[in-house]
C-alpha cells in the first residue's frame, strides 16, 4: 500500500523543542475526560488509560496501540523511531496528517518526548538508553496532567502494562514462492503479579483471530 500523506515533519535546522512548540500551540486537544481510544483487536487485551505508560517489544505493537487514538481523530506522535514505517502505519488506520515524527531527538529526546506527550493524546518513544526511575518519574507526572499515553518501544522502570510478541508466523507464499500476506502472532500481556494474558492477533490490523496459533501453525505444516 503506499499513500500520498506523509507525517508531519520538522526542519533539522532548528532547534526541535521550538519547533514542536510552535506547531502545538495551534493544536487542539479534547477533554482529558475523553477515553483513549484503542483498536477493536486490542480494546480487551490492552485497554489504554490516559496518563498511564506501556512497554512493546516490537515496533508492529507500538504502531497498533497508538492506531486507535489517531483513527479517532486525536493527534499522535513518534520520537526516537528513524525506521518509522510510514505503509504500515497507513495499513493500521494511522493518520500521517495527523503524525509528528522526530526520528532522532538526540540528546534532548527526555525534553523533546515531555513536549509531545503536552499536547498529543498517544507519544511512542523509542528512549536512546536504559532509564532510570527519576527520568521515568518526569514523564509519569506529565503524563497525568495531560492524560496522555505513552508507548514505549524498550524496557521501562515502571509501566501499566508490558506488551510482547510471543511468537509468530506468515502465510501468503505457495512453494516458497509468493507475496507474504498475513502475520499472526501470539501476544502476551504482563500486568505487575497478575497471570500473563495471552491473545491471537493477525496483521495487517491487529484483529483477534479465534483460532489458537498453535493449530493455524500445524494446518499450515
Amino acid at each position: 500500500m503506499s499513500s500520498s500523506r506523509s507525517a508531519v515533519a520538522l526542519d533539522p535546522g532548528r532547534p526541535v523543542v521550538e519547533q514542536l512548540r510552535e506547531r502545538m500551540a495551534a493544536m487542539e486537544r479534547k477533554p482529558a475526560a475523553q477515553p483513549v481510544p484503542t483498536l477493536p483487536g486490542l480494546v480487551d487485551l490492552v485497554p489504554l488509560h490516559a496518563g498511564s505508560t506501556y512497554a512493546v517489544d516490537s515496533a508492529s505493537l507500538a504502531l497498533a496501540l497508538a492506531a486507535g487514538a489517531s483513527r479517532a481523530g486525536e493527534w499522535v506522535g513518534f520520537a526516537g523511531c528513524p525506521d518509522f514505517g510510514v505503509e504500515a502505519a497507513a495499513e493500521l488506520g494511522i493518520e500521517l496528517s495527523r503524525t509528528v515524527l522526530v526520528p532522532d531527538p538526540g540528546e534532548h529526546w527526555l525534553e523533546v518526548t515531555a513536549a509531545l506527550v503536552d499536547v498529543l493524546r498517544v507519544v511512542v518513544l523509542r528512549p536512546p538508553a536504559s532509564v532510570d526511575e527519576r527520568t521515568a518519574g518526569v514523564l509519569d507526572s506529565r503524563l497525568r496532567t495531560r492524560s496522555a499515553v505513552l508507548v514505549v518501544h524498550g524496557d521501562w522502570p515502571r509501566v501499566e502494562a508490558r506488551v510482547s510478541v510471543e511468537q509468530s508466523t506468515w502465510s501468503g507464499p505457495g512453494s516458497g514462492t509468493g507475496r507474504l500476506l498475513e502475520r499472526r502472532a501470539r501476544v502476551v500481556v504482563r500486568r505487575g503479579a497478575r497471570p500473563p494474558q495471552r491473545a491471537d492477533l493477525t496483521w495487517p490490523g491487529a484483529q483477534r483471530v479465534d483460532r489458537p496459533l498453535a493449530e493455524i501453525r500445524a494446518a499450515s505444516g
